[in-house]
């Protein structure tokens, strides 16, 4: 027996202990929702199996939530985009615009809220495929619906995301997961210290960094302590990103470090 009818295999089979849980939940659930008293969580389940995303719907608003569905990763972009939800979870093998594609445009249109991936695909590179896109958590189908909710509680307690995808400074774009950088519409190749260097920078923008601040974010503690290493540094980045486009976007304060601008 599970939870609900399944769709695919999508719900574990649950243990008779773990039934009557959810029965004492149900059976208070008018009052106090799994979430807290006062705390109405508006999800968005992005699903292309009609069926599955109404199963996901009626178990989330069955706890007190608040639930919408998405079938298209075009409709998902409008909805995310145009109301305040607190988590949205999201099938990485949508038809048409994938999971994956979803995320990235999410990220890049500086949508922060809580995204965890659904899917079928077990594979460790699948997961980090997703991670790298943006997406905060992932859990593999078939999945214990009381663990979806734990992980919901989880990502709604935290909040938007801090950072998206891509860093934006100007006409500058850092993308740490795939390790890019673009000034414009050009890409820009960067040695591995130059890239973590910038991503400080891009990471702080208009902000003053003296030297030893640069030295504890972009370097470890192995490496080598010559005084004019940032120096060199900022050189090699100006050399690539700023002389090339007849810009100076990482400008020298003198006595205290450097600092990119963000006009």
């Amino acid at each position: 027996m599970t939870l609900f009818p399944t769709v695919r295999g999508v719900f574990r089979k649950r243990s008779s202990a773990a039934r009557g849980r959810r029965k004492r939940l149900l059976q208070h659930h008018d009052n106090a929702s799994v979430f807290g008293d006062d705390w109405a969580v508006r999800v968005l389940v992005v699903e292309d199996e009609v069926r599955l995303a109404s199963l996901i719907r009626k178990g989330l608003r069955a706890e007190g939530l608040l639930a919408d569905v998405a079938i298209k990763g075009e409709d998902a972009l409008w909805m995310a985009g145009s109301s305040p939800y607190d988590v949205l979870t999201l099938d990485l093998g949508l038809s048409g615009m994938d999971g994956l594609e979803v995320c990235r445009c999410l990220r890049a249109d500086r949508v922060r809220t809580p995204i965890l991936m659904l899917t079928a695909r077990e594979a460790v590179e699948y997961r980090i495929a997703g991670l790298d896109a943006g997406a905060d958590d992932y859990l593999v189908k078939p999945f214990d619906f009381g663990e979806l909710l734990a992980r919901l509680r989880a990502l709604a307690r935290r909040g938007p995301a801090e950072h998206g995808t891509v860093l934006r400074v100007a006409d500058l774009a850092l993308e740490p997961a795939s390790r890019r950088v673009r000034r414009g519409d050009r890409e820009v190749e960067l040695s591995t210290k130059e890239f973590q260097l910038l991503e400080v920078f891009m990471r702080h923008p208009d902000q003053v960094l003296t030297r030893y601040q640069l030295l504890e974010r972009a370097w470890d503690a192995a490496y080598e302590h010559r005084s004019n290493v940032i120096d060199v540094y900022v050189r090699y980045l100006r050399e690539k990103l700023d002389r090339p486009f007849g810009v100076e976007s990482i400008e020298t304060v003198r006595g205290t470090g450097y600092r990119l601008r963000a006009a």
